[in-house]
């Protein structure tokens, strides 16, 4: 009867125990999550275009000769920089030396006879005032000094040609610029029809970037709403570019769209358009590759950070926050090209939204969490 007597008494302290232990249980709140939280407010933000390009010089010109010779004097070297009008080679062909002493004893050949032309009218006018001899004779020297004269006219015309293709064999540069390769070495033979030019003349004083735009990059970048301009307009209101060379290094002169190609390449779906940047130190070469940068304004747009988005089947959302601190996931539709490492979002959320910064993956839609101070966003790139 005794042994029973512990029991029951070990049976209600254990009784009281477990009962303490939940009531204590039952009064500890839940522990909440942590999270970086923004309120979204509207400031500029500027989109960028960022496209592969190709440089060349604003005038590239071939140099080739017009006469067949050899290659007697190159008096420039690769990468020199040549004004216009300046020696660049001399080609060798006594041909045309011949051609012009052979023109200039034609000349005056063909003058002396002129001069015996002129002589004989002045011998057969006095003889024909005087009725010795008809003025059938007369007329005959005329039309003698006639054809004496063209004979001359001709010979001059021969001569200049020759001359001309003499100075052929002179070749001088066409404008400023810079010499490229040099294909030839003295003593190779050259003509007109011949395969490589003696050299390729860039003027890089200016320099022309090619690049395209996709069709819908095209229509964002001249979408205004207020107005529809014409396409010239449109272009010189894009701001200044910016060139970002091949080291990565950002060009420190500023260019502007010239402009667009007329039509879209079916193919590619892009168009073609050409921006025009200074470079009268020359430190861009004609040939050289570069990506085209062009900044879009967006006034008064909703940035949020890139991290603080998450997708779902392809679509995009963020996680607001409420008054209570209840997290809900919301869908956002947000600009094709970001602003450095945010978004700028066109639907889905408005000034003063709450939204979670990061670590949106650890939260489920209608988890109550506890907000962190707001950290600041880079929108400049």
């Amino acid at each position: 009867m005794e042994y029973t007597y512990h029991i029951g008494m070990a049976g209600i302290v254990l009784a009281l125990l477990s009962g303490c232990g939940q009531g204590s249980q039952s009064t500890t709140p839940a522990t909440l999550q942590e999270f970086d939280v923004m309120t979204v407010a509207p400031r500029d933000a500027e989109l960028y275009f960022d496209h592969p390009a190709t440089v060349r010089g604003q005038q590239n010109v071939e140099i080739r000769p017009k006469i067949d010779g050899y290659i007697a004097e190159i008096l420039v070297d690769e990468g020199a920089q040549v004004k216009k009008g300046q020696l660049l080679f001399r080609i060798s062909n006594p041909q045309y030396e011949q051609e012009v002493l052979t023109a200039q004893a034609a000349v005056k050949r063909a003058d002396a006879a002129v001069n015996t032309a002129k002589m004989q009218i002045a011998k057969t006018e006095p003889l024909v005032k005087k009725e010795i001899i008809s003025e059938y004779e007369l007329q005959s020297a005329h039309l003698e000094l006639e054809a004496r004269q063209a004979e001359l006219a001709q010979a001059k015309a021969s001569l200049q040609n020759a001359q001309t293709n003499l100075g052929y064999t002179i070749i001088r540069s066409p404008a400023d610029g810079v010499i490229g390769t040099l294909p030839y070495k003295i003593g190779s033979l050259v003509s007109s029809t011949s395969e490589e030019a003696l050299t390729v003349l860039s003027d890089i004083s200016n320099i022309h970037v090619y690049f395209s735009f996709s069709e819908k990059q095209f229509l964002e970048l001249i979408d205004n709403p207020k107005d529809q301009p014409i396409i010239h307009d449109v272009l010189k209101r894009i701001p200044p570019a910016q060139l970002i060379l091949a080291n990565g290094r950002v060009y420190t002169e500023r260019g502007s769209i010239e402009t667009t190609g007329g039509l879209i390449n079916t193919g590619t779906g892009a168009i073609a358009m050409r921006a025009l940047f200074p470079n009268k130190a020359g430190m861009i070469r004609s040939g050289s590759s570069a990506t085209l940068r062009i900044a879009r304004l967006i006034e008064d747009a909703l940035i949020v950070p890139a991290k603080a988005t998450f997708e779902v089947q392809g679509k995009k959302f963020v996680m607001t926050v409420d008054s209570a601190n209840t997290a809900h996931s919301v869908e956002i539709t947000v600009n094709a090209l970001p602003v450095g490492d945010a978004f700028v979002v066109n639907s889905g959320l408005h000034s003063g939204d709450r939204i979670v910064m990061k670590d949106v993956g650890a939260i489920k839609d209608g988890d109550k969490i506890k907000p962190r101070n707001q950290v600041a966003i880079t929108t400049k790139r």
